[in-house]
């Protein structure tokens, strides 16, 4: 769904005008480095090798891109599965496809992203929008945990929003907690209780939505033609491939069978 973007004032920015209010010249290291904003800087190039809470960031932002059928692992370590997740990412922007992450991806990061961290097209309310609650707290998990995984899936949703065409997706349910999940009849370890999940309504058609996920890390899903799915298409980060949606030509019998424990139903 599409919001407005709050910009941060970026600290060159300051320094600059400060320096030209006092005439003076500013001499700065940082020309080459892109402008950051509020929520996450990256302060060195990364390319395969490399490790450590930024490649973790990275990985996060990029997780959307890991190719058709592929899961990107969180795990700070710049292997081979984010360069190529990194390349996708930056073909995707019109960027240079070096797979190494430099000042133009992240000026490009910089952008998709609002101070708190999440997408710009995306937030945490609407991935909490279960029962009319607020909070990720209530499941399985701490609240800090189910919250960073609403992250990862937002991530995920704003890649598969640029690879549709940009076209603002609505979610009609998100993190629930486990009596909301209870009183609307999702499955006991529902991956809605983990914050891994958004159901997506309205348009695109959401046989586009089910078709398109599957090239965007999603493990989960299921659309029209899988029971209880003919009014909009699940999707969940699960790194495990379990796709049901008959009426759009997508998943196999064993994929149904798979998912019965996890899907919400």
């Amino acid at each position: 769904m599409a919001r407005t973007r709050r910009f941060a004032v970026p600290l060159l920015r300051i320094l600059t005008a400060l320096a030209l209010a006092a005439g003076g010249l500013l001499v700065s290291s940082a020309t080459n480095q892109a402008a950051a904003d509020g929520c996450f800087t990256w302060g060195r190039t990364l390319s395969q090798g490399a490790n450590g809470e930024d490649v973790r960031q990275l990985q996060i932002r990029v997780a959307g891109w890991p190719g058709t059928g592929a899961h990107l692992g969180i795990d700070g370590d710049f292997g081979p599965a984010t360069r190529s997740a990194v390349i996708r990412f930056q073909q995707a922007y019109g960027l240079g496809a070096d797979g190494v992450a430099g000042p133009q991806t992240f000026t490009k990061l910089y952008e998709l992203q609002d101070d708190d961290c999440t997408p710009i097209h995306f937030n945490y309310s609407e991935l909490d929008d279960g029962c009319g609650g607020s909070g990720f707290d209530g499941g399985p998990l701490s609240e800090s945990a189910t919250r960073a995984n609403a992250l990862r899936t937002m991530w995920q949703l704003e890649a598969l929003r640029h690879a549709l065409g940009d076209a603002p997706l609505t979610i009609s349910s998100g993190f629930r907690n486990i009596q909301c999940n209870a009183s609307v009849g999702g499955a006991s370890n529902s991956q809605h209780l983990y914050g891994t999940a958004a159901d997506l309504v309205g348009s695109p058609s959401l046989c586009r939505m089910a078709q398109e996920a599957r090239n965007h890390g999603f493990g989960g899903i299921f659309g029209p033609g899988y029971p209880d799915h003919n009014d909009h298409t699940h999707v969940d980060i699960r790194t495990s491939n379990s796709w049901s949606a008959p009426n759009c030509g997508i998943g196999l019998a064993a994929d149904a069978a798979n998912a019965t424990d996890e899907v919400d139903v």
